[in-house]
């Protein structure tokens, strides 16, 4: 456990976050002018431990997965869409590919357990735990020895790529039953109200889901702790996103957290380092019914609420000029002092 989970230290620093909120607010602008936009400037400056933080080389990282619990039904797709989905991120015709061109993100698809065997290609890593988890309704979605293998490819995944930001994102048919159960696991709230339409769902799919996911928390019933629960309920590419976030944190880089997926693999990464929230920047808030529960159980203020629901990083990539213009305004805008211009009173 020592040598899975390094420990992550807070970031707190008294100076440094003095002299940020001066900077901040010596800004030519009233004080408070520019709302959320400066709570982002303080974060940013305290993650990269400076008073005009640089961003350098994003790295927009999309982990996919199958589930085994799909078969029961708890998805309007099937299963074949992840391997699918995956071969679209590489072709660039995907809404992530799209916004990666349009943002200079570099994206990186990380096969973490798909189905599927994938021709070698630029953009591609091949890190797969299994074909796929096992149905959780009927046994741990993961053993204990995989759900480690999977953080740990995460830790040194991310150790390998350049940079001081990752963006998280993911794609897996029934990943949002996994990410529902985790929530409901770890807050104890009620499964019916951590429950979504997911890919679309209608009413009665969505019934049926959340008895099925209820059946499966009772199964279950004895992982309580964080990794019991990752592995007990899945999937590899939740754990390991829990594995790049702590290496991320470990190194102090920005973590920009996409949706309800990727806010899972969040969730269990600060039960396991809390301190690791502190570099956290969550890009917005969806429309799957839980997700408004898991950002209330990491404390997070969401930059963008769109109604997006698609996954994949979508919503990372576009949260991700608010943090460059986050760091543009507290390097080059004047202050007070250097314009000339008069304070108020």
């Amino acid at each position: 456990m020592q040598n899975l989970i390094p420990t992550i230290p807070s970031l707190q620093d008294l100076t440094l976050s003095a002299a940020l909120q001066r900077r901040i607010d010596g800004k030519t602008k009233p004080l408070g002018a520019l709302g959320q936009l400066e709570r982002l400037m303080l974060r940013l400056g305290m993650i990269l431990g400076s008073e005009t933080p640089v961003l350098r080389e994003p790295q927009l990282m999309v982990f996919a997965g199958d589930h085994g619990l799909a078969r029961r039904g708890v998805s309007a797709y099937p299963s074949d869409v992840t391997w699918q989905m995956v071969e679209n991120f590489l072709a660039g015709g995907a809404a992530v590919s799209g916004l990666a061109r349009q943002h200079d993100l570099t994206l990186t698809v990380v096969d973490a357990g798909v189905a599927h065997d994938f021709a070698p290609r630029a953009g591609l890593i091949v890190a797969k735990i299994a074909p796929g988890t096992a149905d959780s309704s009927e046994q741990p979605a993961m053993t204990a020895e995989q759900c480690a293998e999977a953080i740990t490819a995460g830790k040194n995944l991310l150790a390998q790529r350049p940079g001081n930001a990752l963006l998280l994102g993911e794609m897996g048919i029934g990943n949002t039953s996994s990410a529902a159960l985790l929530l409901a696991r770890l807050q104890d709230l009620p499964i019916a109200d951590c429950t979504g339409r997911g890919t679309g769902l209608d009413d009665a799919a969505l019934q049926r889901k959340v008895a099925t996911l209820g059946a499966v928390l009772q199964r279950h019933a004895k992982a309580t702790e964080p990794l019991a629960a990752l592995a007990g309920f899945g999937g590899f590419e939740i754990a390991m996103m829990v594995g790049a976030v702590l290496q991320a944190a470990l190194e102090r880089r920005v973590i920009v957290v996409d949706g309800f997926i990727a806010g899972a693999a969040v969730l269990v990464a600060a039960r396991l380092q809390p301190a690791l929230l502190e570099r956290c920047v969550f890009a917005h808030r969806s429309m799957e019914a839980g997700h408004p529960l898991m950002l209330d159980a990491l404390n997070a203020e969401p930059l963008l609420d769109l109604g997006l629901r698609l996954g994949e990083g979508s919503g990372a990539a576009l949260a991700w000029p608010l943090l460059q213009s986050a760091c543009k305004i507290l390097s080059e805008m004047a202050s007070f002092e250097s314009a000339g211009v008069s304070q108020q009173d």
